[in-house]
């Protein structure tokens, strides 16, 4: 075989084991109801992957992020409410199970965070703007100065 013939076989194998891998992590759930479809997609949308921290569960492969996504699919089947679900997550997983927590004592910084980090910023960036207004431009130096008409005068020739 040629040297080329071997890239080609590496990549035609890595290709087929990804696309192995790739069915691996698709879930198929079964609803009587497509109002309990619906709640079940709704959940695993709003509900963040612990492991990942910035993927909800619908779009985290982790193995916590399968467990829970089994998790939701069995209370939305058992006729659990949302409300229910939520609870039962926040319950044991805490307030970042959700990706939007609820405004509590625990969670004001990460609300007000951003505002806050947004004034800093615009308040830092007028008092330097207001600093260089005021401060005096520097005076050429004779030796700058002197450059300047050498150069003038030999654009003039």
């Amino acid at each position: 075989m040629t040297h080329r013939s071997h890239y080609g076989l590496a990549l035609l194998f890595s290709l087929l084991l990804s696309s192995f891998s790739a069915v691996a992590t698709i879930e198929a759930y079964h609803f009587d109801d497509p109002g309990q479809e619906a709640l079940y997609k709704e959940l695993i949308a709003e509900l963040r992957c612990l492991v990942c921290q910035n993927q909800n569960l619908s779009d985290s492969n982790a193995e916590l992020a399968l467990d829970l996504r089994r998790q939701t699919y069995e209370m939305a089947k058992a006729g659990k409410s949302r409300e229910e679900i939520l609870s039962y997550m926040v319950q044991r997983y805490g307030d970042f199970v959700l990706y939007r927590p609820p405004l509590q004592q625990s969670t004001l910084l990460l609300w007000s965070g951003p505002f806050i980090i947004l004034v800093i910023a615009i308040t830092t960036l007028v008092i330097l703007i207001r600093r260089r207004k005021h401060e005096p431009q520097p005076l050429p130096q004779e030796a700058d100065l002197k450059r300047a008409r050498q150069l003038l005068q030999r654009e003039k020739r």
